[in-house]
């Protein structure tokens, strides 16, 4: 009997209003991972819609992130994913064992212009990289 295929790691990004820095990180995640990881993406107080300047800057890289909507954080999306991220959250994420929690520190898009997310997109981008080498290695990235 062949192996049955290894499961998928999931991962939930999540901030404030899940209208930039979670929506970024999701958005890398699915684009330079691709189908390798599930990817989530939630905010404590979710904003009536993303960021303006963060799809402006996403575009900018070729990531169109356009239809995306915030999304409010649920304890099934928390107890789903394998790894948490939180983003300036605070102590809004809940936490179950066996679950990692890790939390970047980035600046808070909200109210800035394109020029000042471009920085925290880049980082954000960064982030990723090394968690797409910790939780899926041994495939290549996509560039872009």
């Amino acid at each position: 009997m062949p192996d049955a295929p290894p499961r998928k790691p999931s991962v939930l990004f999540v901030c404030v209003h899940n209208a930039g820095r979670s929506q970024m990180a999701a958005a890398w995640l699915t684009h330079l991972a691709g189908d390798r990881v599930e990817v989530r993406s939630a905010g404590s107080a979710p904003a009536a819609r993303v960021n303006p300047a963060v799809v402006e800057a996403m575009r900018e890289v070729g990531v169109d992130i356009s239809a995306e909507v915030p999304k409010v954080l649920t304890v099934e999306a928390v107890r789903e994913s394998d790894v948490c991220v939180t983003m300036g959250c605070g102590d809004a994420c809940p936490v179950f064992p066996g679950k990692r929690y890790l939390d970047w520190r980035l600046d808070d898009p909200a109210g800035r212009g394109v020029a000042a997310v471009r920085p925290v997109r880049d980082r954000i981008r960064a982030h990723v990289e090394s968690l797409i080498a910790e939780i899926a290695p041994g495939e290549p990235e996509r560039t872009g």
